[in-house]
């Protein structure tokens, strides 16, 4: 099938169909330089690229799609024994990047962007892997997931009419793309609409004008904290957040200055992008997309936007199986769990609390999602990198306590008196440790499993 139609629609003649760090590419140079890729890799396994941000590493990942070779996009800061399991597990036998950092164990392919051809190549089959993309392993080690051609033509289909995204509008993001969000939604959703992609390094308010903007939580709030760039952002059209929920307070800062509501995205590596909806706000299904969420003992929970249970999704966005566990598809219009908790209201809307250890935090029996609380650190002037989980308590079950990376002589009482003027008393940290760093995994996420160890440790008592 044919995933890419942008590159051949009415957006082929455009001049600056791809613009990296301030260089661009042509959709007519895009599609010569691809097929290049293309004719040297049919055949191979899979193709591992380096997924830094560049023309090179697009180039790549399209001349792979075109190929019909699933693309496994290695994270640029993966330490060596990480991104040797990810290339044996995922049995990639090429790589496309610069020779200087190759795996000595791979023949390379380097991406030439003065190479063209103009060869045509079958369309890979619907149900062909065209990605591998590796979760965030913030509960332990990240998993390689096999994603279709069929599932992602799907949900890039589905945001599009949601979103009444066009060939007309630009993309800017700064989402990784080694994650779904800048590989899928970002860099292949602009190609199969046609629209123009930017592609920012870190901050997504830089550059040239777009119309649609897409960020992840953390950006965002730098975002929000530079009104002046903030407010160029109103002349956009619509601002996207993913990858994790938006905090309130920075909503609200991004609608003020910018007078545009943020949308939010969910999904999971596994599912795509399913529900969509205002930022802070309850979120619905794309069509096509069916949920439910049980409790503990698998019954449906009350529909009253109260009760809390795991959500669990079945849609034609859904994944082909994880590359550590072959023949683990799920099978056909089977249920997968995401391992996120949620609440559902009686219009069949969700509210996204995060996963249930890592994500959410059960205080008296309240569920305080973490994201949240590290996001209106992040709002803090003093604050440059923050987490958030739960420690054992002896009488609420759970309280929350932050880890902080800071500026000189800020104060544990200061941030727990700002999360507490924005948030709940319940969400307000009881403890506030200050690092000189968080610990991260290969994908970027942090690594939440050994702060929840390192709290575990030492339970919060009562006052």
């Amino acid at each position: 099938m044919t995933l890419l139609p942008g590159l051949r629609g009415s957006g082929a003649d455009r001049c600056d169909a791809l613009r990296v760090a301030g260089r661009t590419l042509s959709a007519e140079a895009l599609l010569g330089c691809a097929n290049a890729v293309t004719g040297r890799i049919l055949g191979a396994r899979a193709v591992a690229v380096e997924a830094g941000p560049s023309l090179e590493t697009m180039v790549g990942i399209v001349g792979a799609v075109q190929a019909g070779v699933p693309v496994v996009p290695l994270p640029p800061g993966a330490e060596a024994d990480e991104r040797h399991r990810i290339l044996r597990e995922s049995r990639a036998d090429v790589l496309l990047g610069p020779t200087s950092t190759a795996d000595a164990t791979l023949p390379v392919v380097p991406v030439d962007l003065r190479e063209r051809s103009w060869a045509t190549h079958p369309d890979p089959l619907p149900a062909s892997d065209a990605v591998i993309l590796y979760t965030g392993g913030v509960g332990g080690l990240s998993r390689g997931v096999r994603i279709s051609h069929r599932a992602i033509a799907a949900d890039l289909d589905l945001l599009a009419a949601a979103w009444r995204w066009s060939a007309e509008d630009v993309l800017v993001q700064g989402a990784p793309l080694f994650r779904a969000y800048g590989l899928v939604v970002g860099l292949l959703g602009a190609l199969r609409v046609g629209s123009r992609f930017v592609h920012l390094d870190r901050h997504a308010t830089a550059g040239p004008a777009g119309t649609i903007y897409l960020a992840l939580p953390g950006q965002w709030a730098r975002i929000a904290r530079d009104a002046p760039r903030a407010r160029t952002l109103s002349r956009a059209r619509m601002l996207v957040s993913g990858d994790a929920p938006l905090a309130p307070a920075v909503g609200e800062r991004l609608r003020l200055l910018t007078s545009h509501h943020p949308v939010e995205g969910y999904g999971t590596t596994e599912t795509l992008i399913v529900l969509t909806g205002p930022a802070g706000a309850p979120v619905t299904t794309l069509p096509g997309v069916q949920t439910r969420v049980l409790d503990h003992a698998g019954r449906p929970v009350a529909a009253d936007g109260d009760a809390v249970g795991e959500l669990s999704v079945r849609s034609p966005t859904m994944f082909s199986g994880y590359v550590d566990r072959p023949g683990s598809a799920p099978p056909v219009d089977s249920w997968h769990p995401t391992g996120d908790l949620a609440t559902v209201d009686p219009a069949g809307r969700h509210r996204i609390l995060g996963p249930e250890g890592t994500g959410v935090v059960r205080c008296g029996g309240r569920p305080v999602p973490t994201r949240q609380v590290e996001e209106v650190l992040l709002t803090h002037p003093g604050v440059h990198d923050a987490a958030v989980v739960g420690a054992p308590h002896r009488t609420r079950g759970e309280q929350v306590v932050a880890y902080v990376v800071a500026a000189a002589g800020l104060t544990a009482q200061a941030l727990i008196d700002h999360v507490g003027r924005l948030l709940s008393a319940a969400a307000r940290p009881r403890r506030v440790h200050f690092v000189d760093e968080l610990p991260r995994g290969a994908q970027g996420r942090v690594r939440k499993s050994l702060l929840i160890r390192r709290s575990g440790q030492h339970p919060v008592r009562d006052p």
